[in-house]
């Protein structure tokens, strides 16, 4: 029943669900047909701006707050690569959303995290503790760790349907 001091929710087609949050870069249809170059431009700019994160991350953690230089590097990785993958599905790749993939982009992140954070902590060990060191131990693990993502996702992940 409905009066005017209970409004009736009973009609459906006034009602929204809320739409999943989506990043504005472009409007076109979601789409794996991207060239090559397209792909490494924006996969090499999502990757600076993912990088930026993680490396800011690891640096107040291990720096200011005075975490061991693994644990920075790992809460790093994970909030870099989160970002990363979030904007590498929609923008970079154009891919939809899908189980398949979201399994295996979390089997290739559990890789280059094991070579991220490996390499960085053994670079870090080998290396006397400094910003300078940490920061070319970061690039470094970094770098590796990219170029195992681009290849893996360009050439398997983002080929999954």
């Amino acid at each position: 029943m409905s009066d005017s001091t209970h409004p009736s929710h009973d009609d459906f087609s006034t009602r929204h669900a809320p739409m999943p949050i989506e990043l504005p870069f472009d409007d076109e249809e979601a789409s794996t047909s991207v060239d090559l170059k397209t792909q490494l431009i924006r996969f090499v700019a999502t990757g600076a701006g993912s990088a930026v994160l993680d490396y800011g991350l690891t640096m107040l953690l291990q720096y200011a707050v005075g975490a061991p230089f693994w644990l920075a590097k790992a809460c790093g990785f994970i909030l870099g690569t989160t970002v990363a993958y979030l904007i590498n599905r929609r923008w970079t790749f154009r891919a939809e959303p899908s189980t398949a993939r979201f399994i295996a982009v979390i089997a290739l992140y559990a890789v280059t995290f094991g070579v991220n954070v490996g390499l960085y902590a053994w670079l870090s060990h080998m290396w006397e503790e400094t910003a300078i060191y940490s920061a070319l131990a970061f690039v470094i693990a970094q770098g590796v760790a990219t170029v195992i993502n681009f290849v893996v996702q360009r050439a398997v992940i983002f080929k999954i349907k």
